[in-house]
């Protein structure tokens, strides 16, 4: 017959003695539990003795998690979260330095464990850390010399406590000092060899941008993207993945007026094509967190297009008309008419109906007005005209074949140019902010500074070919656009 569902049936270690099987009875306090256990062994001070699995999580066990005890488990009986915690912070304050190594050590592994990690911040646990690497440092520093081995060691734990303690989310991330953040900072560069130091400290700094808009200002002042770019040359995933982490919390906290300058910079530091050689094109598979992290690099690049999304054209501004003027001008007065100022008013008006209607316009007479609908706005007129100055062959080709067509069969390249900006808009997610899980990246937008652009001019080439080979007529329009947003989203997701 089973046992009761209340009951679980465990093995209880004790250093220098046999474990101890026994039968837990869910409903019974904890407390009275533990003091059961100490009794079978004649410990007394129940109170200041807690169970925890001895797996390698060696987590304690709460009121909150001790349903999650399964039947063969092995727990450990071991000193309450409150007297560890009193106990590793006089450790870490000792003057030996390989007492205070071990400490530390130790802290770094037990930090992961909320339970404990409530216990040792509820003694001003972290401002200890932190004025161990504000100050503390210093001293150790000049040891470096003769204990490079051991300093390395110290500051790698004590980055890594701090981290994993930060992670429970207890402690606001505003309470930090200026010192402490220069410091961070610092170690992002002195520390280039130590793996370890240089990854807590990315980490670091990542958290202080996402969870603090003041920390964020502080931390852009402190570090450069020319101070990053190094690490991503370098062939360790983990430090590529979080250099990428903290470029992006940086982009994605900036004020929408430093965005752009920011994407400038990435630019000329050629940060695409870094990350291509360095991190896509070669030999070691990515991970799921570096994915993650090109992904978001992604969007946020892309986002950078929600402004000419949502941008509509004033009939009015002369300077947006003169793009729909460039447009026609590339097309058709190229060669045949350089100088087009002759004729008469009505003439040249005609003229230029004509030519609008060829170009694939909706509204022949004043085309300004196919751009006033947003999404796409702006943007499709600037693929349009990237298309036709960085495409030129391609595109005139395409505007004459369909001006030579039936108006029936005919791709009209304006009408086609606004809906498959759209559709790329909603593919791509332009103005989204990026998920928390998704680590969909497409390793084409790594290829192309204005990969945006590229794609659409890759697009736009695809559907009027289909349309050619198919003879397909105006009332197939949709249909055939769509066939191509299915299409371009598998492209996406195989490049």
């Amino acid at each position: 017959m089973p046992p009761p569902a209340d009951i679980v049936k465990v093995a209880i270690e004790w250093p220098g003695a046999f474990p101890k099987l026994m039968e837990i009875d869910q409903k019974k306090p904890l407390s009275s539990i533990i003091k059961e256990v100490c009794d079978g062994w004649s410990l007394a001070n129940h109170d200041q003795f807690a169970l925890q699995h001895a797996d390698s999580s060696n987590f304690y066990i709460t009121e909150k998690n001790r349903n999650e005890i399964k039947n063969g488990a092995i727990l450990r009986l071991t000193t309450s979260p409150a007297q560890n915690a009193q106990q590793l912070h006089e450790r870490i304050q000792s003057s030996s330095m390989d007492a205070k190594l071990e400490a530390l050590k130790d802290l770094a592994n037990y930090s992961r464990d909320v339970t404990f990690a409530q216990e040792f911040i509820n003694l001003d646990g972290i401002s200890l850390l932190t004025q161990m690497v504000e100050s503390g440092t210093e001293r150790y520093q000049k040891l470096q010399k003769i204990m490079k081995p051991c300093f390395g060691d110290m500051l790698s734990f004590t980055l890594t406590a701090f981290v994993e303690l930060m992670d429970h989310g207890i402690v606001s991330w505003d309470t930090f000092s200026v010192a402490f953040i220069k410091k961070i900072a610092s170690y992002v560069n002195k520390f280039a060899s130590d793996i370890s130091i240089l990854q807590r400290s990315l980490a670091i700094l990542e958290s202080m941008v996402l969870n603090s808009h003041d920390l964020y200002q502080k931390v852009a002042q402190e570090i450069t993207i020319g101070q990053l770019i190094p690490h991503l040359q370098g062939t360790d995933q983990e430090i590529q993945m979080y250099t990428i982490a903290v470029i992006n919390a940086l982009f994605l906290k900036a004020p929408d007026d430093k965005r752009q300058e920011m994407a400038n910079i990435l630019a000329q530091k050629q940060l695409r094509s870094i990350i291509l050689t360095h991190v896509i094109r070669t030999q070691r598979a990515i991970n799921n967190e570096m994915a993650h992290q090109l992904y978001v690099l992604q969007v946020l690049t892309f986002n950078l297009l929600e402004d000419r999304v949502m941008t509509k054209m004033d009939p009015q501004d002369q300077a947006q008309r003169d793009i729909i003027f460039e447009l026609r001008r590339i097309a058709f007065d190229a060669e045949s008419e350089p100088n087009n100022s002759s004729g008469s008013m009505e003439k040249r008006k005609s003229m230029y109906t004509r030519d609008y209607k060829k170009l694939g316009f909706i509204n022949h007479v004043n085309p300004a007005m196919d751009f006033t609908q947003t999404p796409p706005g702006m943007l499709a007129l600037d693929n349009m005209l990237y298309f036709a100055k960085h495409h030129q062959d391609a595109y005139i080709r395409i505007v004459l074949e369909n001006s030579s067509r039936e108006d029936k069969h005919e791709c009209p390249f304006g009408r086609s140019s606004i809906e498959l900006t759209k559709m790329l808009c909603e593919i791509l997610k332009v103005g989204e902010l990026p998920s928390e899980t998704c680590n969909d990246f497409h390793p084409m937008f790594f290829t192309h500074d204005r990969s945006f652009e590229e794609f659409f001019c890759i697009c736009i080439q695809l559907l009027n070919k289909t349309w050619k080979e198919m003879r397909a007529t105006s009332e197939d329009f949709n249909k055939k656009l769509s066939a191509l947003g299915r299409n371009a989203s598998i492209a996406c997701r195989m490049c």
